[in-house]
C-alpha cells in the first residue's frame, strides 16, 4: 500500500462496526490497551456524541483499516483544550503508513477544535506507537510504573504530549 493510496476523512456513523473491528483486534492483542471487554459497534456510536473532539479513519480502497479518535482529558474547565488520543490501525496494513497518515490529519483536526494539547499513555513496550508519536512531535514526559494489570501481569507507560502552538496563546 503506498502513501497515496490512503485517504483520511472524518468518521461517520456507518463506520462504526469497522471502527469496532480494529478496536477489538488491538484489544485481544493486549499490546495497546488496558481494555479486555470487546466493543459493539453501538458502544462506538457513542463517541459520535462528543462533536468536539475529531474522530478520523483511515481508508484504502474504501474499506476503514485504521482510525485515530480524541476523548475528553479530564471533566475540570482547566482542561477543556486538552484532549486525550487513541490510534488504532488494522494488522493487516500495520507498518504501510497508516499511522502516520491519521495522525498528519489529526494534529491539525485537534488545532481546528480549539485544543492546545493531546497526550497519551502508551505501553513501554509498544515500539511503533512511540516512533510514530515521536515523529509527529510529541515528547516523553514520564512513565508511570505500575500503572494497570493486564491479565494479572502490571504494566508500566509512557506519557507523550505534543503542545499545538497555534492555541497556546
Amino acid at each position: 500500500m503506498t502513501p497515496t493510496a490512503i485517504q483520511i476523512r472524518e468518521a461517520q456513523p456507518q463506520d462504526a462496526a469497522a471502527i469496532a473491528t480494529i478496536y477489538n483486534e488491538g484489544i485481544r492483542g493486549r499490546s495497546a490497551t488496558f481494555e479486555t471487554i470487546e466493543r459493539s459497534p453501538s458502544d462506538i456510536l457513542a463517541w459520535f456524541d462528543a462533536t468536539l473532539h475529531p474522530l478520523l479513519v483511515a481508508t484504502h480502497d474504501g474499506k476503514v483499516v485504521g482510525w485515530i479518535h480524541a476523548s475528553t482529558y479530564r471533566t475540570r474547565d482547566c482542561y477543556a483544550g486538552i484532549a486525550e488520543f487513541s490510534v488504532y490501525v488494522a494488522g493487516q496494513v500495520q507498518g504501510q503508513g497508516v499511522g502516520n497518515a491519521l495522525m498528519a490529519a489529526f494534529i491539525p483536526a485537534c488545532e481546528r477544535a480549539g485544543f492546545w494539547k493531546i497526550l497519551s499513555r502508551i505501553f513501554i513496550e509498544n515500539t511503533a506507537s512511540r516512533q510514530l508519536c515521536q515523529k509527529h512531535g510529541f515528547r516523553e514526559v514520564g512513565v508511570y510504573e505500575k500503572h494497570g494489570k493486564l491479565d494479572g501481569v502490571w504494566r508500566d507507560v509512557v506519557i507523550v504530549e505534543r503542545l499545538i502552538e497555534g492555541n497556546l496563546d
